[in-house]
C-alpha cells in the first residue's frame, strides 16, 4: 500500500466513489460519515492524507481542520475538501482557514491522485526533516519549531507568464492583495530570476500549446537547481487543458490553480506556502545546526571526538596518496583536578574555553583542533613533518604558559601549564577509517609520547617519529 487515506463524507456514494478510485492506486481506505468520534479514529488509524466532504452534517471542512491543528500528533495531516461545482465562495473560505486544496465535484480522477501524491511527498520530506511530533520531541525542536510557521512578511514573488503584458496584468491585480514584493518575468527571459536573491515563491503560467508547455519544463527546472529547489511554486493552470495542473503537480509544482488565475486565491496560495516554505526553512536550520552540535563540543566550539577521528583517518589516506608527512598531537592541561578543586568546575570550564582560543588562535587554518576528553585535546596538522611540527608544540606550549588566566571573580592571574605529545613521520600508515587499527594506532603513539612529556615534569613536548 502506498498510504492510508482517510475519507469523510455522509453521502454514501461518494465515500464510495473515492473508495473506488483510490483504493485503485494502492491507497488503504479509511472512511467516516461525520466528525463526531472522528478524532480517536484518525489517532488510531494515522492517516497519511484526508479527503473530506467541504459540508458535514455535524461541522465542516474548516472545523476537521481546527481540530487536527489543535493535536501536535495530526496538526501535519494534509487535507483536501471536496467542494460543490464552481462553489468560488467556498473555496476561497476553505483555503483561508488553511485546508490543503480544494477540488470541485465531481472530482477529476487525475488531477485527485496528482494532489495526493503532491502532498504526501511534501509531508514525507517535512518528516525526513523531522517536522513529525515525535521526532520534534526525541531531539527537542518541538519549542524551536513552532517558529518556523511565520513565513517574511515581505517574501518575494516572481511572476512568469508566456508574456510581459499577462505578468505585468497578474501583478497589478495581485499587489492589493499582498504586501510582497511582485516581480514579472517571461518564460523565454528566466535568466534574471534565477540569480541571486532566488525568490521565495514562483508563480508559472501554464499555457495548453501543443506539445510540452515551456512553463512546465520550467516547473522541472526550477525543482532541479539547487538556487530555486527551495522555492514555493504554483501553477496556473489554462483551465481548458485539464491535463496541465495534474502534470504540473507531478513535475514538482507546490500548489496548482486549475482554473486559471485568481488573484484573491493566488493570495490565499501563496500565503499558505510560503508558510510550508518557513517551517520547512527552519527545520532545515534546525537539522543543520543539529549536525554541527553533534561534531561540536559545547564548551569549548571545537570539534568532538566524533569529527577528530574520521579526520585523522582522511589526513593519514591523503598523506599516503601524496607522499606529504602530517602530524598528530595529544595535548594535556597540567594538573587541572587541581583548578577544579581550588577554584571551581565554572573556573575549570573557563580555562578550557580559553585554553582552546589559544590553541586554535595558533594554528594553521588547514589544521584540526578538538576537544577529545575532559583537558585533553587532539591536534591534526596536515603536511608536517618532525621539525615543523615540533616547532608548532612548542609554540602551542608557550601560549599556554606565557600569559596567566583571568577567571572572573578570582583575584590575579592563574598560572597554566600544558603537556604535548607529538607523533610525525612519513605517510606509510595505510588507514582506512576512524575505527581502522593504524589510526588508533597513530593516538596510541602520541598518548606514550604525552605521557613521556608528563613523566618527564610536565609542561613540556614529546616527540615520536616511527619509521617508515
Amino acid at each position: 500500500m502506498l498510504g492510508t487515506i482517510l475519507i469523510i463524507d455522509a453521502v454514501s456514494t461518494n465515500r464510495i466513489m473515492l473508495k473506488v478510485q483510490l483504493s485503485a492506486a494502492w491507497y488503504h481506505v479509511v472512511q467516516a460519515d461525520r466528525l463526531q468520534g472522528l478524532m480517536p479514529l484518525v489517532r488510531r488509524t494515522r492517516p497519511d492524507l484526508i479527503v473530506t466532504a467541504m459540508a458535514l452534517p455535524d461541522g465542516s471542512a474548516a472545523a476537521l481542520h481546527a481540530a487536527l491543528q489543535r493535536d501536535p500528533s495530526t496538526a501535519a495531516i494534509p487535507v483536501i475538501a471536496i467542494s460543490a461545482q464552481n462553489d468560488r465562495a467556498a473555496r476561497l473560505a476553505a483555503l483561508a482557514a488553511g485546508i490543503d486544496d480544494v477540488l470541485g465535484h465531481p472530482v477529476d480522477d487525475t488531477l485527485l491522485q496528482a494532489r495526493i501524491r503532491s502532498l504526501l511527498r511534501s509531508r514525507s520530506s517535512a518528516e525526513d526533516l523531522g517536522q513529525d511530533q515525535d521526532t520534534r520531541d526525541t531531539f527537542g525542536l518541538a519549542e524551536a519549531a513552532q517558529g518556523f510557521e511565520l513565513p517574511p512578511a515581505v517574501a518575494r514573488v516572481a511572476l512568469v507568464t508566456a508574456d510581459a503584458a499577462t505578468a505585468t496584468l497578474w501583478r497589478a491585480r495581485l499587489k492589493p492583495h499582498v504586501p510582497h514584493h511582485l516581480s514579472p518575468h517571461r518564460l523565454g527571459g528566466v535568466q534574471s530570476l534565477l540569480a541571486e536573491p532566488v525568490p521565495d515563491a514562483i508563480v508559472v503560467e501554464l499555457s495548453g500549446a501543443s506539445g510540452t508547455p515551456p512553463g512546465l519544463r520550467l516547473l522541472a527546472d526550477l525543482r532541479a537547481r539547487n538556487g530555486s529547489r527551495q522555492a514555493a511554486i504554483i501553477a496556473v493552470a489554462d483551465p481548458a487543458d485539464r491535463r496541465l495542473a495534474a502534470e504540473a503537480l507531478d513535475r514538482g509544482a507546490h500548489d496548482v490553480m486549475p482554473g486559471g488565475f485568481c488573484e484573491r486565491e493566488l493570495a490565499l496560495r501563496l500565503n499558505t506556502q510560503l508558510r510550508h516554505k518557513a517551517r520547512a526553512d527552519g527545520l532545515r536550520r534546525t537539522v543543520r545546526n543539529g549536525l554541527r552540535a553533534a561534531v561540536r563540543d559545547p564548551l569549548t566550539g571545537l570539534y568532538n571526538r566524533r569529527h577528530a577521528l574520521p579526520h585523522l583517518a582522511r589526513v593519514a589516506r591523503e598523506a599516503a596518496a601524496t607522499g606529504s608527512g602530517f602530524a598528530v598531537m595529544l595535548a594535556d592541561l597540567d594538573h587541572f583536578k587541581a583548578i577544579n578543586d581550588r577554584f571551581g568546575h565554572q573556573a575549570g570550564d573557563a580555562v578550557l574555553a580559553e585554553t582552546a582560543r589559544r590553541l586554535q588562535g595558533a594554528l594553521r587554518p588547514n589544521d584540526m583542533i578538538a576537544r577529545i576528553g575532559g583537558e585533553e585535546f587532539m591536534i591534526v596538522m596536515p603536511a608536517t613533518g618532525p621539525d615543523a611540527a615540533a616547532r608548532s608544540a612548542e609554540r602551542l606550549r608557550a601560549r599556554i604558559e606565557d600569559t596567566g588566566f583571568g577567571i572572573p571573580g578570582i583575584a590575579g592571574p592563574v598560572t597554566v601549564t600544558i603537556s604535548i605529545g607529538v607523533v610525525a613521520g612519513p605517510p606509510a600508515i595505510p588507514v582506512s577509517g576512524a575505527g581502522d587499527p593504524s589510526a588508533n594506532g597513530l593516538i596510541r603513539q602520541a598518548d606514550r609520547a604525552l605521557y613521556d612529556a608528563k613523566g618527564a615534569g610536565r609542561n613540556r613536548i614529546s616527540l615520536r617519529c616511527p619509521a617508515a
